[in-house]
């Protein structure tokens, strides 16, 4: 049998283009031609020996090296959070905290990372019995354009310090974040070939899944991504961590602080033209405070004003695409076809340059309604009114998702229990926006994937959590 590692492609003759262009002025800026099947395999066998040079450095060598990465994400955040900004048209401001982010990533794990991966002595009939923390190779990584650093940071920076190399094959609207993200990796002290960025088509994902050398995937991304990588994963016995989409559901309780509840759920809306798997989506007000709440909110979101996503006095920013922009035109018109009431937005200008789509407001969302199950990835909120708090809670957990959810109300322990008891998602949150964090476990439930990013249970998810046992 022959000991030279081979990928089971079927080769395609046409050439294909990943291009980079501007969601605002559709400027194209840069093209390249997707990676060939024999350059992939070059760059799995070359992440493969790069594993075993890696764990030659201590962990506490990796920490030392990921500390220095955020000193250099802080002295070039201008230049990144442009770039950016320039591939998936983000507001500028926006992808500068999203640059900073990641250097608190950076941070975080460099000071936490011995902590959180440390040998567990276990008292048992053994001499010594142990619970180590071993890596296990090569883990490849399927990233969205929406948060195009953060995403990646976040996976790629845990799973480096645990021992193991990376893949990243990124959204095709983002070859140019995907490089300098490779070329910031490789400027740094660890091997070569740490980290790699595959340009290539969704379509030669599922061959590269099924390399021995990799060892395990993870994906964050729409659901029928997701189930697809499952599926192939599963198929060949490796672990996968799904991140998926969500329609987080927002509770505005009678005693709710109303006008400061509208400002928060406005930002969780409109964040990255409210393109966010974790952005506010369904918003529930119970009856006391529904009218109030409505008004409020609707001023909010019409204050958001469409402009260059470079400028400071822009508040919206165009869409990724403007294919983008047309899914997102359809699902509101079949939901006011269905029955919903549009109380603002819903048009598509051709006034204005970029895939902008206003702030848009539906009410009167009935369950037979096409969009009562779906995500709206895009500026566009659903506002629901009930009766009371039993019927807010039925209603958020009423959903094929379960990635986020929030609670606003004045009574704290009553809100913490309904966060923490009765809404069924990954995280959930009270009196405030849902964010991600690097000192919380982040992921969700149901539709909205599984497996954790982030703190503790992020870093050994991709780890040989390996019982050692000794007798003298």
């Amino acid at each position: 049998m022959s000991s030279v590692a081979t990928l089971p492609y079927t080769s395609t003759k046409k050439k294909s283009m990943i291009v980079s262009k501007s969601p605002y002025t559709d400027t194209e800026y840069a093209s390249y031609e997707a990676l060939s099947d024999d350059q992939v395999l070059d760059k799995i066998n070359a992440g493969h020996t790069a594993f075993a040079q890696l764990n030659e450095l201590s962990l506490s060598d990796r920490c030392q090296i990921v500390a220095g990465l955020s000193d250099v994400l802080h002295a070039k955040k201008a230049e990144l959070a442009k770039l950016i900004t320039m591939e998936m048209g983000k507001l500028y401001s926006e992808s500068v905290a999203e640059i900073e982010k990641c250097a608190w990533l950076c941070d975080y794990y460099a000071h936490h990372a011995e902590q959180y991966l440390m040998e567990e002595i276990v008292m048992t009939d053994a001499t010594v019995s142990k619970i180590s923390y071993e890596p296990l190779g090569i883990i490849l990584a399927v990233m969205p354009w929406n948060f195009p650093f953060w995403q990646v940071f976040r996976y790629a920076i845990p799973t480096i310090l645990a021992g193991n190399t990376c893949l990243l094959k990124h959204a095709s609207n983002v070859p140019q974040c995907a490089l300098a993200i490779e070329e910031i990796f490789n400027n740094t002290a660890l091997p070569e070939n740490t980290f790699q960025t595959l340009l290539i088509k969704s379509n030669q994902v599922e061959s590269i899944i099924a390399h021995r050398h990799v060892k395990a995937v993870t994906l964050t991304g729409s659901g029928p991504a997701g189930r697809a990588v499952a599926a192939t994963a599963g198929s060949h016995l490796k672990k996968s961590v799904l991140e998926l989409g969500g329609s987080d559901p927002y509770i505005i309780l009678h005693d709710a602080d109303v006008r400061r509840a509208a400002k928060i759920c406005a930002t969780g809306r409109m964040k990255n033209a409210g393109q966010s798997c974790i952005g506010a989506k369904r918003f529930i007000a119970v009856r006391e405070v529904y009218d109030e709440f409505l008004s409020a909110f609707r001023k909010e979101i019409e204050s958001y004003k469409f402009g260059d996503p470079m400028m400071t006095s822009t508040t919206l920013a165009p869409m990724s695409s403007h294919e983008s922009r047309e899914e997102l035109h359809k699902q509101v018109l079949q939901a006011i076809g269905d029955g919903a009431h549009l109380l603002t937005g819903g048009y598509m200008s051709t006034e204005i340059k970029g895939a902008f789509y206003p702030p848009t407001i539906l009410t009167e969302i009935s369950p037979e309604n096409s969009v009562f199950y779906e995500e709206l990835f895009g500026p566009v909120a659903m506002v629901f009114r009930v009766e009371d708090e039993e019927e807010a809670i039925k209603l958020a957990n009423d959903t094929p998702f379960g990635l986020g959810a929030a609670v606003f109300s004045n009574d704290i322990p009553r809100a913490t229990y309904i966060a923490q008891h009765r809404i069924e998602a990954g995280s959930c949150f009270v009196n405030a926006q849902v964010s991600s964090d690097p000192r919380l476990p982040f992921g969700g439930i149901n539709d909205s994937g599984y497996g954790r990013e982030l703190s503790s249970q992020g870093i050994r998810e991709f780890v040989n959590i390996k019982t050692v046992y000794v007798k003298s």
